[in-house]
């Protein structure tokens, strides 16, 4: 997980400066996620012309394999000349598929980790924090858990004034992290909390997961053209129990991490919706196809020799 804890550590800045704007880490959280949604949609687009592309692609690709079942060697050649012909690239949508779940990966670690990867402090002395308040009395830290640092900012208010501490940070530190503490309500919810401890509204968090990530779900299956409908058999239910999981999720750790999923799940449906709108598989081949067509009139208008 080194690459992502490096790639939240760089998104770390960017959270940081949206939350100095607004001073509430809920809002930070929806400008944060709603920009690298947009840096991402480029991205996005991409993916979707190279699913339509290789769909399209998959009939005539059987029909080379009916053809050529006997000679790989042919098949291979002939799957090459169609590729050629179609102008489309095999393996042209993997980067972009992949780019997308870096950048949510790295954004997530940079949610989690506070301490380190937003306000940039020393990852040893933020453990000898941890150490430290955990040798305090009435006070219990998972200091090897992922999410150590919103737990240790739950009750950094409260032992701030300890001599130890001032031994470990320096003082713009630490008025770096009470800045931070004072800003994790959100319209009366607790982001430092955790539901299955706190209770009461807090546990709209994980609720909200489940709705947000089931209801977005259900509805692109029944999306004319999306790749969900095509989903069969118990790929189906997996899209419900991974949102039954995640919401799990959210009712164990701090809530600062299921707010995190509700509004990247939000904004991830908004961005579906569009591209169902304006780049939906009908509307991508049909305007590759008339590429196509194009290149191949010019390409014959090219060779054709002048009367």
């Amino acid at each position: 997980m080194a690459i992502f804890n490096f790639i939240g550590s760089f998104f770390g800045y960017i959270l940081w400066a949206a939350y100095t704007l607004v001073n509430n880490f809920g809002i930070a959280i929806i400008i944060f996620t709603l920009i690298f949604k947009i840096v991402l949609f480029p991205s996005s687009v991409k993916q979707q012309k190279s699913m339509a592309a290789n769909a399209k692609m998959q009939a005539k690709q059987k029909a080379l394999q009916e053809k050529y079942a006997n000679d790989k060697q042919k098949y291979n050649e002939e799957l090459q000349k169609l590729y050629e012909k179609e102008n489309i690239k095999p393996f042209g949508g993997c980067l972009s598929s992949l780019l997308p779940m870096f950048v949510m990966l790295g954004i997530y670690y940079a949610v989690v980790r506070p301490l380190s990867n937003v306000l940039h402090i020393a990852s040893d002395k933020v453990e000898a924090l941890s150490q430290y308040v955990n040798t305090l009395p009435g006070i219990s830290l998972n200091s090897g858990s992922l999410y150590s640092e919103i737990e240790l900012l739950r009750v950094f208010d409260g032992v701030s004034s300890h001599s130890g501490v001032a031994e470990i940070l320096t003082g713009d530190e630490i008025e770096k992290i009470k800045m931070l503490t004072g800003g994790f309500n959100f319209l009366g919810l607790d982001l430092l909390g955790t539901p299955k401890f706190a209770g009461g509204w807090l546990l709209l968090v994980p609720i909200l997961c489940l709705v947000t990530s089931v209801g977005s779900q259900i509805f692109t299956m029944f999306m004319k053209g999306s790749p969900m409908s095509q989903q069969q058999g118990c790929m189906k239910y997996m899209f419900i129990a991974l949102p039954l999981l995640t919401a799990y999720i959210a009712f164990t750790v701090p809530a600062a991490v299921g707010f995190y999923w509700i509004w990247s799940t939000l904004f991830g449906f908004i961005q579906t919706l569009i591209m169902n709108k304006f780049y939906s598989p009908d509307l991508v081949n049909a305007k590759m196809e008339a590429q196509h067509i194009a290149r191949l009139e010019l390409e014959e208008k090219n060779i054709r020799p002048n009367n």
